[in-house]
């Protein structure tokens, strides 16, 4: 079991920066892979970020690919995503999440819809001047 908890939401210009935060409490925290999702209104969420600690590897979405970036401290149990230069398009409701299973390669933690997940609540984020 694994619970997800994320804050840093907010409001923010165009061109701006943020840094969301995720805290994570429970089993085999380092070895799972985890992810950012958002989730912006009328459309499917789509997983952003992902990393996969055992592999050492990284995904990104081609649309934040440059600006956003996924970082963890195990030693905190927690999971950033820093965002700069946020644009309007990047508003959406974002979500945190950690592979059910340990070492999870990215692509299915990120693209596959159907691997099984932890979620956090979700942090709204708005771009706007």
């Amino acid at each position: 079991q694994l619970q997800l908890v994320e804050s840093g939401g907010g409001l923010v210009q165009p061109g701006g920066s943020l840094t969301l935060s995720c805290a994570a409490s429970g089993s085999a925290f380092p070895y799972r892979t985890i992810g950012w999702f958002r989730q912006a209104p009328g459309k499917e969420r789509e997983g952003i970020s992902c990393s996969n600690p055992v592999a050492g590897t990284e995904l990104y979405a081609d649309s934040v690919k440059g600006r956003f970036t996924i970082s963890r401290d195990d030693a905190k149990e927690e999971i950033y995503l820093q965002m700069i230069n946020l644009k309007p398009e990047d508003t959406a409701v974002y979500f945190c999440a950690a592979a059910w299973g340990l070492a999870l390669p990215v692509e299915d933690m990120c693209r596959n819809t159907h691997t099984q997940k932890y979620w956090g609540q979700g942090t709204q984020v708005n771009v706007s001047s």
